[in-house]
């Protein structure tokens, strides 16, 4: 195992967990449809019963891509995540607050009411897919930085990253591109979780407004993401020379996804299967949509990660000072370090394996508002 193939093959990593991450989102996206005024309360708390079996999946996958970033690309780490900080502290925030609201809405000792924390899951359910989206969305756009690696060595002050402005990450909003993909996946986690819910609950109304959110949410996310992917396609990017020099390139991206025709068809692969689960989930009667439209997620999503980083491409680019921008080569772990994880992260199969047999557990039986009314140990 070659240092440069540990390097690819953490890449590869990060950018499943940031696919799985993605599509785990149908809980944020299935939390948005408690505002539906024709949903009774009983539904909704069907509604919820049926994501809060599950979100404890996303928040872990949440901490395990942040983990794995800090493990094997400290220097991206510690450039957004000690920056950019305010992107970070505000998407933790709303899972705090998801957390609180699962457990204590229906506590006889809630004395906020039950509205209040339906309100925070939506804020949750809009904030989180947004944050992610805009953050990932500047791995094309760049932010504001530069990076001294030799400050290590300057005990006054050794700090290595130093963020431009005081805006701390909240300057990406600012970056239409990059706000363009967070708005494109609230509507996409929104279609999942109408998706999933349509696959998870045994109530016809439920199923009848899951599938009238998923046409009214289709529309924006298809404007949304194709005038993202298209903006992608014909904007310069910045692109790594063998010696290491960045320098912004015409096309760079579209370059990229012609010459990885692997990526390519993993992305075209990913549309189509996210494609088809929308027209099963919505426009027929099946509730099968979301196992076509998740794995879709996760592919289209792994495609942006490898055209941000392969072929040559700096993933997290400085607009402040371009030879700062981080690249997969000089960003990543030590060979030790990275051989190291690489032993631990066999186990990774094992745990995908036991998510999948706790998955079936959960879901033998679909979630009814007999049930809901029925026991009292209940979200």
């Amino acid at each position: 195992m070659t240092y440069e193939f540990l390097q690819n093959y953490w890449w590869c990593l990060i950018a499943l967990l940031g696919g799985l991450l993605v599509a785990l989102m149908f809980v944020q996206g299935a939390n948005l449809h408690l505002g539906n005024r024709k949903l009774s309360d009983l539904q909704k708390r069907v509604i919820l019963n049926s994501t809060g079996r599950k979100w404890e999946l996303t928040f872990t996958t949440l901490v395990t891509f942040g983990g794995a970033f800090f493990a094997s690309f400290p220097l991206f780490y510690s450039t957004s995540f000690g920056g950019a900080y305010w992107v970070w502290v505000l998407l933790l925030i709303t899972f705090v607050f998801q957390a609180v609201s699962y457990e204590f809405q229906n506590k006889k000792e809630n004395l906020l009411g039950v509205k209040s924390f339906r309100i925070a899951l939506m804020v949750n359910g809009f904030l989180a897919p947004f944050l992610v989206g805009t953050a990932v969305g500047t791995f094309f756009t760049g932010s504001d930085f530069t990076v001294n690696k030799l400050a290590i060595a300057d005990p006054s002050s050794p700090v290595i990253s130093v963020w431009g402005n005081g805006w701390h990450g909240l300057d990406a909003l600012g970056q239409y591109h990059a706000v363009l993909l967070g708005c494109a996946l609230v509507f996409l986690t929104a279609i999942l979780g109408a998706l999933f819910v349509l696959s998870n609950v045994d109530d016809d109304e439920i199923h009848s407004e899951s599938r009238r959110s998923i046409k009214v949410a289709t529309g924006p996310f298809l404007l949304f993401f194709l005038t993202w992917t298209v903006i992608l396609l014909v904007r310069q990017g910045y692109a790594v020379s063998d010696t290491g020099v960045v320098s912004l390139e015409k096309f760079k991206y579209l370059h990229n996804l012609l010459q990885m025709p692997a990526v390519l068809v993993m992305l075209l692969a990913g549309v189509v299967l996210v494609l088809w689960g929308i027209w099963k989930g919505g426009f027929t009667k099946s509730r099968k949509g979301f196992w076509l439209a998740a794995p879709g997620t996760v592919l289209v999503v792994m495609a942006v990660f490898f055209l941000a980083g392969f072929n040559g491409t700096a993933y997290y680019p400085s607009c402040a000072d371009l030879q700062s921008s981080l690249t997969i080569r000089d960003s990543s772990s030590s060979l030790f370090t990275l051989k190291v994880m690489s032993w631990v992260s066999l186990l990774i199969p094992f745990v995908l394996a036991y998510i999948v047999f706790a998955w079936r557990a959960m879901d033998k039986k679909r979630i009814s508002g007999e049930e809901i009314s029925g026991t009292p140990d209940k979200y």
